[in-house]
C-alpha cells in the first residue's frame, strides 16, 4: 500500500515492492550499553532489504574480540558482519573502518580499514588531538564511500550517546549521525529498569544540536503485556516531545549471532545425560567465540561454557577457543587447574580440540620472541599435538576454502593470527584440512586436533567428523547448512521488530 509517502511501501515484507525513492541514513543510538542496538540495527536492514531497499551497515567504531575477515583480507567486527548479512550485501571494511581488539584490561590492537596498525592505550587512544582528528576523517571517510554505494546506510552507535566525558572525542555517536546527516532513534532497554529516567535523562544531557537530530524511541527487550505500556508511551512522548515508534518484545527462540562475549554470561549451562556433550573453555581474552554457535544449536548436542575443572568431568568434547592473549591465558588455565585436567582426560580418550590461540596452546611450546604477547619468552603448551609455534608481528588475515581427508565437500573458513606453527623436528604432523592452495592446515594426533580455521565448525564436513563417535546419542535429522539457518534467523529477526514498530509513521520520518 502506498500512503502517499515519497517512496513505495507494501508493509508485506516479502521483498516483492521496489522502493522508488531513497532514505536519510538511519542511526540507531542508545541510553547505554547492551540495550539492543546491534539487533535492531540488523533488524532493520533486514527489513529495508525486504522492503526493496538497498540498506549497509556502519559502525565508526567498535570495541570486541568477536572480528570476521573479508574478501579481500580485512578485519572488521562482526556486528557488522550479521548486520552485512541481514542487509544482503557482502561485508566490507567501510562498514566498521575502526575496530579496538583488547589485549589487556588497558591496552589495545587498533584496526584501521582492516588493518592492524599498533597498539594503543586506553587513555592515548581517547585523547584529544591531531591523531584523534586523523581518525575521525578516516571513519568519515568511510562512510561517505559506503554512503556512495548503498541507500540507506543503516549507524549504530556506541555504549550512551550521553556519557559527557567523552563527548569531545566521540567519534561514533552524535557527531557521526550529524556528519552522515541521519536520523537517530535512540533505543532503551526496559528489561533493566528505570526506561524512563534513562530515556530522558538522555535526551536531557544532549545538547539543543544533538536533540533535534533524534526522531524517535524504541523500547526494547519488553516482557507480558504490551498493553501494559500504552500509558508509559505516552508518557515518553510527551515528556521528550517525539514519538515511541516500537515497544519490542523480549526476543526468545531466535538466534542471531552475539556482538561480544558479555552475552556468554547468560549462555552457561552444564552437561545434559543423553546428549553429547561439548564443553567450551571460558577463557579470560576468548576470542570469535561465535565459532561455536551453529554446534550449539545442533540437534543432541549441549554446548556450554566454562572456566571449572570440574565441569570437565561430563564433557564428551573440550574445546579450546581463540584467544587474543594465547600465553597469558594459557598461565591461567594452568594456575586454575584447567591445564593439567585437560590433560588427564585427553590420556583418557575424550576428544580435545583446539582453534586458533586454543590451537596453539594444544602444541609443546609457544615462543614469543618479539615479546608480543608478555615477558615470557617461551612457554610450554600441552603437550597434546607434535607441534610448536612462535609468535610474529605479522597478522594473518584471509579467507580460505578447505577440504577434510577423506571427504570431497568443500568448506569456507578465514584465519585471524599473529603465529606460525609447525611439526616439530622429527615428527611429521597430520594435518587436519587442506587447503584451496595444497597447503595444509592444522594437526590431528589421535583424539586431539587443532586448527586455524576460524568458521571451521559452520560446515558439515567438520561437523560430521567431529561427532562421527557419537553418533548413536544423536537424532537423525537433515542437515540445515548455516547459511540456510541465518537467514531464516534474519527473517524472524525482521518480522519480529516489524510487528511491534510503527512502520508507516517511521518511512515518514526518514524518507527524503
Amino acid at each position: 500500500m502506498n500512503k502517499g509517502y515519497p517512496h513505495i511501501y507494501t508493509g508485506n515484507g516479502k521483498g516483492k515492492t521496489t522502493a522508488a525513492f531513497g532514505l536519510h541514513p538511519i542511526m540507531f543510538a542508545g541510553t547505554g550499553s547492551d540495550v539492543g542496538k546491534s539487533l535492531l540495527a540488523a533488524a532493520f536492514c533486514r527489513i529495508l532489504r525486504q522492503d526493496g531497499y538497498d540498506p549497509a551497515p556502519f559502525k565508526a567504531q567498535n570495541m570486541a574480540l568477536n572480528s570476521f575477515v573479508t574478501a579481500d583480507g580485512g578485519e572488521m567486527g562482526r556486528a557488522q558482519v550479521v548486520q552485512a548479512e541481514a542487509a544482503g550485501v557482502e561485508c566490507h571494511t567501510d562498514m566498521n573502518p575502526l575496530l579496538l581488539k583488547p589485549n589487556t584490561d588497558k591496552v589495545c590492537q587498533v584496526i584501521l580499514n582492516g588493518r592492524a596498525v599498533g597498539n594503543s592505550s586506553a587513555a592515548e587512544f581517547f585523547r584529544a588531538g591531531p591523531q584523534r582528528e586523523a581518525l575521525r576523517r578516516e571513519v568519515c571517510a568511510a562512510y561517505d564511500r559506503l554512503a556512495a554505494r548503498h541507500n540507506p546506510v543503516v549507524l549504530e552507535g556506541a555504549g550512551s550517546i550521553s556519557e559527557l566525558n567523552l563527548r569531545d572525542t566521540d567519534l561514533v555517536n552524535m557527531p557521526m549521525a550529524a556528519h552522515a546527516g541521519a536520523d537517530v532513534f535512540l533505543v532503551a532497554d526496559i528489561d533493566r529498569g528505570g526506561v524512563f529516567a534513562s530515556v530522558y535523562g538522555t535526551m536531557q544531557l544532549l545538547e539543543e544540536w544533538e536533540r533535534r537530530l533524534v526522531k524517535g524511541i524504541f523500547i526494547n527487550k519488553f516482557r507480558g503485556d504490551l498493553g501494559l505500556f500504552d500509558e508509559g508511551r505516552r508518557m515518553l512522548e510527551k515528556l521528550c516531545g517525539i514519538p515511541v515508534l516500537g515497544v519490542i518484545p523480549y526476543l526468545r527462540d531466535v538466534h542471531i549471532e552475539a556482538e561480544d562475549s558479555v552475552a556468554l554470561d547468560r549462555r552457561h549451562r552444564r552437561a545434559e545425560p543423553g546428549k553429547v556433550n561439548i564443553a567450551v573453555v571460558l577463557l579470560r581474552h576468548l576470542s570469535n567465540f561465535t565459532d561455536f554457535d551453529t554446534l550449539e544449536r545442533r540437534p543432541g548436542v549441549c554446548l556450554y561454557y566454562t572456566d571449572s575443572p570440574e565441569a570437565l568431568d561430563d564433557a564428551d568434547i573440550i574445546f579450546l577457543p581463540g584467544s587474543k592473549s594465547v600465553m597469558p591465558d594459557l598461565a591461567e588455565l594452568r594456575r586454575k587447574g584447567l591445564a593439567d585436567k585437560i590433560v588427564r582426560l585427553a590420556e583418557e580418550g575424550r576428544t580435545v580440540a583446539g582453534i586458533c590461540g586454543g590451537y596453539q596452546m594444544m602444541g609443546h611450546t609457544i615462543r614469543d620472541p618479539h615479546r608480543i604477547e608478555s615477558d615470557t619468552e617461551t612457554m610450554p603448551g600441552l603437550g597434546l599435538l607434535p607441534v610448536g609455534t612462535v609468535l610474529t608481528g605479522e597478522k594473518i588475515t584471509r579467507q580460505v576454502r578447505f577440504t577434510l581427508p577423506g571427504d570431497d565437500r568443500t568448506g569456507s573458513a578465514y584465519e585471524i593470527h599473529m603465529g606460525r606453527t609447525a611439526p616439530l623436528p622429527g615428527h611429521p604432523a597430520e594435518p587436519l584440512a587442506r587447503l584451496a592452495d595444497g597447503t595444509g592446515d592444522g594437526c590431528v594426533a589421535g583424539n586431539c586436533l587443532g586448527t586455524y580455521l576460524h568458521g571451521i565448525a559452520d560446515n558439515s564436513p567438520f561437523i560430521d567428523r567431529l561427532l562421527r563417535p557419537f553418533a548413536d546419542r544423536l537424532p537423525r535429522t537433515e542437515a540445515v547448512d548455516a547459511r540456510t539457518c541465518k537467514e531464516q534467523q534474519y527473517d524472524l529477526l525482521a518480522d519480529h521488530v516489524r510487528r511491534s514498530t510503527d512502520m508507516e509513521q517511521f518511512y515518514r520520518i526518514v524518507s527524503v
